[in-house]
């Protein structure tokens, strides 16, 4: 329960008082205080004034007295601020020892909202014809902590990459392939991913430029792609894995793994898409047109001045969002399931079983990974697209608020760092564009990460081993990437910046993981082995009392993050436990205490915060180096 046992027990009191005045229906807050408001606050004696016809700080006196008749445990004592709120302190002695003792365990932070039911996360799922880049990152580490976030809730997460191998994006490189000359082999040295991205597809679009002519050579590249039986189909399916094999080794190295593989061509030749067509038409959703710009085209009707959109094209095949109707309802559970499922031929780092759906026979046992509650991670960019999708899905299903669109803004480079990795931008922030050939690719901003941080560990530690370095860099530079992803506001554009996101000081993730290798120096050079066994009442300095505080708020913390769908609040928590560490490290003595007693304590409560400062970062999918 942790800090959440005060809430509690305050609300009750609070409730029993209420009772006693003969008033109902008032929904008073129980929130942790602002600085300056005690421990815990209540907004109870706003919500009074009319009924009792006093003024807020009268009626502050008047439950704070009634409030010491209550029984308590955890609070000590109970008065009114002058601005109406009503304040409580908390007996630190007792709570310290709740907080601290939990804290030890395997499990804290964890919470039940989800009640072991099943819930859906997509995300990344990107075109397979082109490395990732740095724009593709935040989609990628914001659904992967998302789903790490609610798998603490108690939710069997579901974790799937949809692969659209049967898009315009990939019929461009398949052009490029089978009409220009283009090698099926990437030169020595290059991953076949980063050469699709940088030399066919960017090329490939380069010529239908020049040539408009080439449009219909595209178009029907498309149409064969979606003719499972076709040469080019099969020729796409091989260049397409070979791109997603690229691709997930990226994903891998940032510590993110999936559940299954979905491939769209698979949904549209499974016959998952004429169902839906047939039940959009039987209901009414979708009409056909017979005259102006989308004629013989089925579409969907815009709301208002929004424009119709095309699901079906002229010449019959289906647009993005036909495809992702049918794979929306089949992650929902509303359509059976047409496929049969295989392992994939290359395996996670962390051991994880990663599947994939197949229409040919397999040996393996049915899978099933679909919930009544669905999380798609997809740029701001597609959110017409995705109100469309939501809209249909409630239509379907008739619930509310099961197919949830998880929305966040691109990703810019800051001018030096688009400088540093080789990118002309006019002094200007650069925007990324695969098809233009303007992005830079995950992977090698994972390398000059890493590059970077390995030169500093050696500077600082000249006599460490080279294993070591490599390990301390790896650590810090997935840190550095994933924590500058998700610590911003999703609906907020990131400006990503080399050199400010290494800092050791501010909200980085060097300062965070520092803070846990500082705190990690001190446990091994105090000789003690940490435990609960201490004396709480002794730990009394404002500056362990904050911390104690922050360390009992993971859970409030994870909570609140789940409710909102924010990985923000995880990477914030993770800062602010950081900077209350330092705060105790620069105030008190922990090695250097001559009561061997308060040393013991405050080796306990070092040793929560790393222990709390781990689990935390874990969620954020970041490891805790000891040294740094």
């Amino acid at each position: 329960m942790t800090f959440q046992i005060i809430l509690d027990e305050i609300e009750n009191n609070l409730k029993k008082i209420i009772q006693e005045l003969s008033i109902s229906n008032i929904s008073f807050s129980v929130e942790v205080a602002k600085p300056g408001f005690g421990d815990v606050s209540s907004n109870i004696a706003f919500l009074l004034a009319k009924e009792l016809k006093k003024s807020p700080k009268e009626i502050t006196q008047i439950i704070s007295e009634k409030y010491s008749q209550c029984s308590n445990v955890f609070v000590l004592k109970s008065e009114g601020h002058p601005s109406g709120y009503l304040n409580f302190f908390a007996d630190w002695p007792k709570l310290s020892k709740l907080i601290l003792s939990e804290s030890y365990s395997d499990t804290y932070g964890d919470i039940d909202i989800g009640k072991n039911s099943d819930i859906v996360v997509e995300h990344t799922s990107v075109n397979p014809n082109k490395a990732l880049h740095i724009g593709h990152i935040r989609n990628i580490v914001v659904g992967d902590t998302i789903s790490r976030i609610l798998n603490k809730a108690n939710y069997k997460v579901n974790v799937l990459n949809y692969i659209d191998d049967s898009g315009l994006q990939v019929a461009d490189i398949i052009v490029g392939f089978k009409h220009f000359g283009f090698s099926e082999e990437s030169p020595d040295g290059k991953k076949f991913d980063h050469y699709c991205g940088d030399d066919v597809y960017v090329k490939t679009t380069q010529k239908y430029d020049l040539d408009p002519s080439l449009e219909e050579i595209r178009k029907t590249t498309l149409k064969e792609l979606e003719d499972g039986t076709s040469k080019i189909a099969k020729f796409g399916d091989m260049i397409t894995r070979k791109v997603l094999s690229g691709q997930l080794e990226t994903c891998w190295n940032l510590n993110v793994s999936y559940d299954c593989l979905n491939f769209e061509s698979q949904i549209i030749r499974s016959g998952l898409w004429l169902k839906i067509f047939e039940k959009l038409k039987g209901m009414g959703l979708i009409e056909f047109e017979n005259t102006g710009k989308n004629a013989q085209c089925w579409v969907i009707r815009g709301d208002g001045k929004e424009e119709d959109k095309v699901i079906v094209r002229s010449n019959g095949t289906a647009t993005y969002i036909a495809k992702d109707i049918p794979y929306a309802a089949w992650k929902l559970g509303l359509l059976e399931d047409p496929f049969n499922y295989k392992k994939y031929n290359s395996s996670q780092p962390n051991s994880k079983t990663l599947w994939e759906t197949t229409l040919d026979d397999s040996d393996h046992p049915s899978q099933n990974f679909t919930a009544e509650k669905v999380v798609t991670v997809i740029d701001s960019r597609q959110e017409r697209l995705q109100k469309i999708i939501t809209t249909l899905m409630e239509k379907f299903n008739s619930i509310p608020n099961s197919y949830v669109h998880l929305g966040y803004e691109s990703v810019t480079l800051s001018a030096n760092t688009a400088k540093t990795l080789g990118l002309e931008t006019d002094g200007k922030q650069a925007q990324m564009s695969g098809r233009k050939g303007l992005y830079v690719s995950a992977d090698s901003v994972c390398e000059l990460l890493k590059q970077k941080i390995t030169d500093e560990t050696k500077k600082r530690h000249p006599g460490m081993a080279s294993s070591e370095i490599d390990q301390i860099a790896q650590s810090v530079s997935i840190g550095t990437l994933r924590y500058e992803m998700i610590k911003q506001d999703l609906d907020k554009i990131i400006t990503f910046d080399l050199t400010k996101s290494l800092s050791l000081e501010g909200d980085t993730v060097p300062y965070i993981q520092y803070s846990y290798a500082r705190a990690s120096r001190i446990l091994e050079k105090s000789g003690i082995e940490p435990n609960t066994d201490v004396d709480f009442s002794l730990l009394k300095e404002k500056s362990e009392i904050d911390l104690v505080k922050i360390i009992g708020l993971f859970n409030l913390q994870v909570r609140d993050a789940v409710n909102n769908f924010a990985p923000k609040v995880i990477a914030r928590y993770c800062h602010d436990l950081a900077v209350s560490f330092n705060s105790f490290y620069e105030h008190v003595k922990v090695l250097d205490s001559e009561n061997e007693d308060l040393k013991s304590s405050r080796i306990c409560l070092v040793n929560s915060f790393n222990l709390t400062l781990e689990k935390a970062l874990d969620l954020l999918g970041i490891s805790a180096p000891s040294k740094m």
